[in-house]
C-alpha cells in the first residue's frame, strides 16, 4: 500500500476540481491511501469520497504561516511516512512544503501550469485561441509522474442518489413532480466574470415569473447576501440560501436542481460535482483556459466573441476597453433562453 499527499489549498473551484480526480484514482487503487492536504473550509468537499480519500485541513496564513510555519507543518507531515507527494498547486508554499519531502528522500511530483500557454491564449496581439490542458488532466498528469495512470471517471459525489434535503426543508422546501429548481450564482470572485447585477436582476425576474419554477440564489459576503434578499423580497418563487446553509447543505440541495445558471466560479464547481447541468456565463476568462466545470458542455456556456476575449485567465485583470463589453453585450435573453433549454 502506498501512501500519496495531495496539495491544493485554495481556490475553491481549483480544489473542487481535484474531487472527480481523485474519486477516480481511489476507485482505480483501492489498496493505495490519498491524504488531502488543504484549508479547513474544503472539508466538505471530501466528505462524499472513497474510503481511501482522507482530508487534512491546515491553516496556512495563521497558525503555519511563513517559512517556520511551514517548517513545523512539515515536522508534522513527515511522521505520517507518506511515500509520495503530488502538487497540485504550484505555489510557493506548496513548492516549499514539496521540496522539503523530496529532500528526505519521498518522490514528489509537480503540476505543470504551462503557463506559456497561457499567456498566448490571454495575449492581446497575436492571440492563440485554441484549448488548453484541463485542470482536470494536469492534476491527473501529475499522479502519472508518480507512475499511476488511470482513467477520469465520476459522476457525482453523491453517485447516482441525490443529496439529503430533509434537514433544511424549512429553508428549501419540497419539490413536487412537475416543479422546475433552478440555481442561480450570480457572484464570483472579480469582477471581469461577473455579469452585471442589473442584467442579472432581468434574468432573475424573467425566470421566476414562471408558475413551475423556484429559484435558488447563491452567495456569500454581506453585500451579495443583501443583494439576494432584495431579490428574495422582490420576485415571487426565489429563495435565498445565502448565510443560511453549509457548504455540505449547499451540495445537497444542488443535486436536487435541473440546472444550475452561474458564472465561472466556484459554484460552477459545486454544482459539476453533483452532476447538475451548468449554464455558465463567460466575460474576460475562456472555456478554453481549462476551467470548465466537470463534465459540463461548452454549448451551454453563455459568450461572445471579442478580439479581445480572453484578456485574463482569472478575471482578475483590469479591462482593457474599459467597459467588460464580453459581458455586457450578453443579452438577459440569451442566458434565459439556455437556462429554459435544459429544462
Amino acid at each position: 500500500m502506498a501512501k500519496i499527499l495531495v496539495i491544493r489549498f485554495s481556490a475553491l473551484g481549483d480544489v473542487a476540481m481535484t474531487v472527480p480526480v481523485l474519486c477516480s484514482f481511489a476507485n482505480s487503487f483501492p489498496q493505495h491511501q490519498v491524504v488531502v492536504l488543504s484549508r479547513p473550509n474544503m472539508a466538505a468537499l471530501f466528505t462524499q469520497v472513497p474510503s481511501n480519500v482522507s482530508f487534512w485541513g491546515v491553516d496556512v496564513k495563521k497558525e503555519y504561516a511563513g517559512i517556520k510555519g511551514l517548517l513545523r507543518l512539515f515536522s508534522l507531515l513527515k511522521h505520517e511516512q507518506f511515500d509520495f507527494v503530488a502538487d497540485l498547486h504550484g505555489v510557493l508554499r506548496s513548492r516549499f512544503l514539496s521540496f522539503c519531502f523530496k529532500l528526505s528522500g519521498v518522490k514528489v511530483a509537480y503540476i505543470d501550469k504551462e503557463r506559456g500557454k497561457r499567456k498566448k491564449l490571454t495575449s492581446v496581439e497575436n492571440k492563440v485561441l485554441t484549448p488548453q490542458t484541463t485542470s482536470f488532466e494536469r492534476y491527473a498528469l501529475v499522479f502519472k509522474q508518480l507512475g499511476f495512470s488511470f482513467p477520469l471517471s465520476f459522476h457525482s459525489i453523491f453517485g447516482n442518489e441525490k443529496g439529503n434535503i430533509e434537514n433544511i426543508r424549512s429553508v428549501v422546501g419540497y419539490k413536487e413532480v412537475h416543479d422546475k429548481w433552478i440555481g442561480v450564482a450570480p457572484f464570483a470572485a472579480h469582477q471581469g466574470k461577473v455579469y452585471p447585477i442589473e442584467l442579472q436582476e432581468q434574468v432573475v425576474r424573467s425566470l421566476s415569473s414562471r408558475e413551475n419554477v423556484k429559484l435558488f440564489l447563491f452567495g456569500g459576503g454581506k453585500k451579495e447576501v443583501a443583494q439576494l434578499e432584495q431579490w428574495q423580497q422582490a420576485y415571487p418563487r426565489v429563495v435565498s440560501v445565502a448565510g443560511k446553509l453549509k457548504m455540505a447543505e449547499e451540495l445537497a440541495l444542488m443535486s436536487h436542481l435541473d440546472v444550475m445558471l452561474a458564472m465561472d466560479s466556484g459554484n460552477m464547481h459545486l454544482a459539476s460535482l453533483v452532476g447538475t447541468p451548468v449554464v455558465s456565463v463567460w466575460g474576460a476568462t475562456h472555456p478554453y483556459a481549462g476551467f470548465m466545470g466537470w463534465g459540463q458542455s461548452e454549448k451551454n456556456a453563455v459568450q461572445i466573441s471579442l478580439p479581445c476575449r480572453p484578456c485574463s485567465i482569472f478575471g482578475n485583470k483590469p479591462c482593457i476597453r474599459g467597459d467588460y463589453a464580453c459581458l455586457r453585450q450578453i443579452t438577459p435573453n440569451q442566458i434565459i433562453e439556455k437556462v429554459e433549454s435544459l429544462l
